[in-house]
């Protein structure tokens, strides 16, 4: 099976290929992989949404959502869904093709946050945010490994790295780490939350999605002959 490369919202791994030939292993389980892409966007946005309630710092582009939504009034799952956009139109000069994970990564993300919000209540104990602030992580994980799995193409800010290491020449994780430091300085410096929460985020976020990208793999379809050819990753490209 070919392998392309996507990322976890700026962990570029090796997925199976949306484009499978034929009655190759991907085939025949196109539900199964349009549930997995949807409950995976969803459970993302909620993730999101505890670290936001936990109130001990987002991921980095988090931090911007959470700096526009102060400073505009919107909630954070509209910004969400407006940068979200924005980073799309910077596909068109990057030559980047969006798929059905990509547009739907835009909007489902940011509707799944603001209604998770809406439901959970305002924490102000020790004793549940710290748990909140695990549960968004491990999630946030775990979702990585469903929505990517799925391969329906990345989000729209994996595809904007991917696609300027393409163009530069640059490393992925130099192209990384200089828009997530970006991200983060623009989103402290117009009000989002850095903290322990971002820390715990950027080291563990890794190590969990490699973990579910392996769980949540296509398996392969069964066949008559005994060969059959793996159908999860062999590897991803974390940082360490």
């Amino acid at each position: 099976m070919r392998q392309a490369t996507s990322t976890t919202e700026g962990h570029p791994v090796s997925t199976p290929s949306e484009s499978a030939p034929a009655g190759g292993p991907g085939s025949g389980r196109l539900p199964r992989r349009l549930v997995q892409l949807y409950i995976g966007l969803a459970v993302y946005g909620a993730s999101a949404a505890f670290m936001v309630e936990a109130g001990f710092g987002l991921e980095p582009w988090g931090v911007l959502h959470q700096g526009l939504a102060e400073r505009t009034g919107l909630t954070i799952g509209v910004v969400s869904i407006i940068v979200g956009a924005a980073v799309l139109l910077l596909w068109i000069p990057l030559r980047q093709r969006p798929g059905l994970g990509t547009v739907s990564n835009v909007f489902v993300v940011g509707l799944a946050m603001d209604g998770t919000l809406a439901l959970v209540p305002d924490v102000h104990s020790l004793a549940v945010r710290i748990p909140l602030l695990v549960a968004g992580v491990v999630l946030n994980g775990v979702a990585t490994g469903l929505y990517i799995s799925a391969s329906f193409g990345p989000g729209p800010r994996d595809g904007l790295m991917t696609g300027l290491h393409r163009r530069t020449g640059r490393s992925v994780r130099l192209v990384r780490t200089v828009l997530e430091v970006a991200v983060v300085v623009t989103g402290f410096a117009l009000g989002g939350t850095v903290g322990i929460g971002t820390v715990l985020y950027a080291v563990a976020i890794g190590p969990l999605a490699q973990f579910f990208l392996r769980v949540f793999a296509a398996r392969p379809e069964p066949a008559v002959s005994a060969v059959v050819a793996p159908g999860q990753p062999e590897h991803a490209i974390l940082p360490g």
